[in-house]
């Protein structure tokens, strides 16, 4: 991931046209007259050798003869040139081009090799980026550059979007202008053989005229870089995507219940829930986004008042809402109260708050301004259908004043045609998100719902799951190993069991046995009743061949079911090898839910986690849910939830609750898995039994692969590394240097407890008394991809751990510079812990090849600069006054 040299692609001084001209709706004519027409007030070359001048500028006839390095250029000429064009603007000094061409990917030179690897090679001497090819360009309204062949110029404004669709960017283009909505950069990314999703929303998510990101997603290349970037971005600025191709793609070969039903839609919706970013899922869909995003604020909260002149639009409203997981606001007493003394008594008397028809613009003042006022309401729906009575222009008039004041967010939708065209732009021009339906503004107003309910999940801090069983991972590798070994892909149903009791997941009891006499002497040895399954690697559903029969009461009955299990597996599947039989005791858990649990591998994001429903008609009820590992509490509980089957998981009739605890716990260990035994492919769990005594795996099912290294680039988000906990010795006591995790939580805030305030405004620049938990959030749930926090930790008597200091580090997206900051609890300090984290620090950032660290600091808070000097930091005053700056240059190792 890098933003190196993208401020030449986004606010360039310069702009070169490579392949200018005056061919009537030439691409190079069309990019000329854009960039031209749109106001840059930068300098402009086009290069073209068939012209002196063109639009009124001097032309030139090839890169060598420009007056100077331009910091972006447009190439717009035929696949053969474009490598010798970028090698030309590299020397040059140029460090960002757009190249429009397509087609580079089928061109090769007389050695088979394609323009698009000899651009690549080209550019990578110079470190310059490339966006494109087979692009339609981009724009950057707040400076007047349209460096695009779209046929219209966009307005200025604080949202970005980002499109891999040309047809996308050149539609939303003409459908913002109409709407008067601006944006702060408009990007096709076209083939993203350099400049990608990562790089552009790294660059947007600290772009101070961004204010929102807008994506238009087809498919994403590199899954770590893609999440990380989103999940920093989605922390600061509301991000949309609508993602393009939702048919399953990646389960044509799937051996699994699992594989089977992880579609690569379901991925990468997980992904962008994860991410802490909002989906949509049309067009129409996206546009809405758009006027809600250009248009609204934040949402407090879910609860929904509406203000309508009609019943039928407000019930309407209300049906949309309800049916899509809302929320309709409880008015209060008092505000019950306040609005039977302004409205007929006709009126609804409830939200929907009907004020009747005939309302004058007095009454809809009053009814709304009430509302607002009502603290158990966070935002409104006005709904106005047009009448002979009172002129829509006139309400629109009077509320606009109210409405353009107040801060809790108002939705309008005015129903009809030209009879409220002028009411619905007087609401459009003060900020007013404005729809033609109730339905389409009840989606708007549960597309920011939802990227609440998002970033909820993303902010929380989730307490750690107590584990029942330590993980023996050495005896689960042991078993992956030897199957690698013995040239397998599938591991037996005893082997996965053994797996899975290896990370603390309850199995039944079970016995492999080779023939169906040992069959019925194992289950004697069980006791009865049992359950019998054919053990085969050739079949991947065992009730495929009637290969599991239940309850069995003896050993003849044991060995007659295998004996006819046998003699189906040789008529159904003849070619089809038989491995033996598996015996287990009965399972008897009548208030047991049967559950599905699995791990699939995606081409793009890698391991995901599955749960839903479980049982052999699983393909067919298609309940489940997808998360991305790794998981902890919190996660496995939203992923439980987003199934049918969780509204089965509570007590009904006299059924107890399951144990949800149990199955969060299963979980998680499900996601201990996949990190520690990248080999693991595919899983199914299926079912796991969950009543309120806990949870059960009758069944399992493991497929493995080889991997080249320690897999885990394999996987979107990277886990917690627990190769960098380290035990020190300090003040005669040890100490446990680590990571943080995010169920460092509540001892974290524990931390900043016993902090003096002056020491918190040394650290912070400002003084606080609390973290809020969106800033506990931050501090604790961090992505070890580009930010790094150490911090030293000791067990307490009662087995709890708390925190003594923290050393935290975030390096830019190139990693050539990492800022640092080092606190210690404030009865510890002076005692060497702070040089202890901060050694670590060092010894991290230049293992990762950090080329500096830097810091800053109070000129009198002569504990942290003296720790500095004494650590090898250059300590400077800063050109602002008041602070110190601390830099260090690491050596490559």
């Amino acid at each position: 991931m890098t933003v190196r040299n993208l401020n030449y692609l986004f606010h360039p001084k310069s702009v070169a046209i490579i392949g200018a001209s005056n061919k009537p709706h030439g691409v190079g004519t069309t990019v000329l007259e854009n960039v031209v027409h749109a106001g840059f007030h930068g300098d402009i070359y086009p290069v073209n050798p068939k012209y002196e001048t063109l639009c009124g500028l001097k032309t030139y006839p090839d890169i060598a003869s420009l007056p100077g390095a331009p910091d972006l250029a447009v190439i717009c000429t035929p696949p053969a040139s474009v490598p010798g064009l970028i090698s030309q603007l590299g020397e040059r000094g140029t460090r960002a081009v757009i190249v429009l061409t397509a087609g580079l990917s089928a061109h090769r030179d007389w050695r088979g090799r394609t323009m698009k690897e000899l651009m690549l090679a080209a550019a990578k001497p110079y470190l310059l980026r490339i966006l494109g090819p087979n692009c339609v360009g981009m724009l950057v309204p707040g400076i007047g550059l349209n460096a695009s062949f779209a046929h219209i110029n966009a307005l200025p404004g604080k949202i970005a979007f980002v499109s891999q669709s040309g047809a996308m960017v050149t539609g939303v283009l003409d459908w913002a202008r109409s709407r008067n909505i601006g944006f702060s950069k408009f990007v096709s990314l076209g083939d993203s053989v350099d400049v990608d999703f990562g790089d552009v929303i790294d660059y947007l998510a600290s772009d101070p005229d961004t204010q929102a990101i807008l994506l238009y997603i087809e498919a994403v290349s590199s899954a770590r870089k893609f999440m990380s970037a989103a999940r920093a971005a989605a922390r600061s600025k509301p991000t949309l995507v609508i993602k393009a191709g939702r048919v399953a793609e990646g389960a044509k070969a799937a051996t699994s219940h699992t594989g089977a039903l992880a579609g690569a839609d379901d991925v990468y919706d997980a992904a962008i829930r994860r991410a802490g970013m909002l989906r949509v899922y049309s067009t129409e869909e996206l546009f809405d986004a758009v006027e809600t995003l250009a248009r609204l604020r934040p949402l407090s909260g879910e609860r929904l008042a509406i203000l309508t002149n009609g019943g039928g639009p407000g019930v309407m409203a209300t049906d949309t809402l309800v049916c899509s997981g809302g929320k309709l606001a409880s008015l209060s007493a008092a505000t019950l109260d306040r609005l039977h003394a302004v409205l007929p008594s006709n009126w609804s008397k409830a939200n929907p708050i009907d004020i009747v028809g005939d309302a004058p613009p007095e009454r809809y003042t009053q009814a709304l301004q009430i509302l607002l006022a009502d603290k158990e309401v966070d935002a409104t729906l006005f709904i106005h259908a047009p009448t002979a009575i009172v002129p829509s222009l006139d309400i629109a008039t009077t509320l606009a004043p109210i409405i353009k004041q107040s801060y809790p967010n108002v939705l309008a939708c005015w129903l009809g045609g030209d009879s409220v065209a002028a009411a619905r732009r007087i609401f459009t021009d003060i900020g007013v998100p404005t729809y033609d339906t109730p339905e389409k503004a009840i989606g708007a107003f549960m597309q920011m719902v939802r990227y609440r309910r998002n970033q909820q999940l993303l902010m929380e801090v989730p307490s750690a799951i107590s584990r029942t069983h330590l993980e023996d991972k050495k005896r689960a590798r042991a078993i992956i190993e030897q199957v690698i070994a013995d040239g397998r892909e599938l591991l037996s149903e005893w082997e996965a069991k053994q797996v899975l009791a290896a990370y603390g997941i309850p199995i039944v009891e079970t016995r492999t046995v080779n023939d169906p006499a040992a069959a019925g002497r194992e289950a004697q040895d069980v006791g009865f009743p049992v359950a019998l399954k054919i053990l085969s690697p050739d079949i991947t559903h065992k009730s495929d061949v009637g290969g599991v029969v239940l309850d069995l009461e003896s050993a003849e009955a044991v060995a007659e079911a295998a004996e006819r299990m046998h003699a189906r597996l040789r008529e159904l599947y003849p070619h089809a090898r038989l491995a033996g039989f598996t015996v287990q005791a009965m399972a008897r858990r009548p208030e047991g839910r049967e559950l599905i649990v699995g791990v699939a591998t995606d081409p793009v994001f890698g391991p995901v986690i599955l749960f839903g429903q479980g049982g052999i008609a699983v393909e067919v009820t298609a309940d489940r849910a997808i998360a991305l590992p790794p998981l902890n509490g919190v996660l496995a509980r939203e992923l439980i939830s987003r199934t049918r089957i969780a509204r089965l998981l509570g007590a009904y009739r006299n059924r107890r609750a399951a144990d949800i605890n149990a199955i969060c716990r299963t979980l998680v260990q499900v996601s201990d898995m996949v990190i520690d035994l990248p080999e693991l492919q595919e899983l199914d769990i299926n079912p796991l039994f969950a009543d309120a005594d806990g949870v059960i795996a009758l069944d399992a099912r493991i497929c493995v692969k080889p991997v080249k290294d320690n897999g885990l680039e394999q996987l979107a988000i990277r886990p917690y590394p627990a190769e960098l906990e380290e035990w020190v010795q300090w003040q005669s006591a040890e100490l446990l240097l680590r990571p943080i995790r995010p169920e460092d939580g509540a001892a974290h805030l524990a931390f900043f407890n016993a902090l003096d305030p002056e020491d918190v405004r040394y650290r912070m620049f400002i003084r606080m008394r609390e973290l809020s938990p969106s800033q506990l959030a931050r501090l604790t749930q961090i992505d070890y991809d580009r930010e790094m926090a150490f911090i030293a930790t000791r067990r307490l008597d009662t087995g709890a751990w708390e925190t003594l200091g923290v050393a935290r580090v975030v390096a830019d997206p190139d990693n050539v510079e990492a800022e640092f900051a080092v606190i210690v609890r404030s009865d510890l300090k002076g005692q060497g812990l702070g040089y202890a984290l901060m050694k670590k620090l060092i010894a991290y950032c230049s293992d990762r090849g950090t080329q500096r660290i830097v810091g800053e600091a109070l000129s009198y808070n002569h504990g942290i600069l003296n720790m500095a000097s004494n650590l090898g930091f250059e300590v400077s005053p800063s050109t602002e006054g008041g602070t110190m700056i601390m830099k260090l240059e690491l050596k490559p190792q």
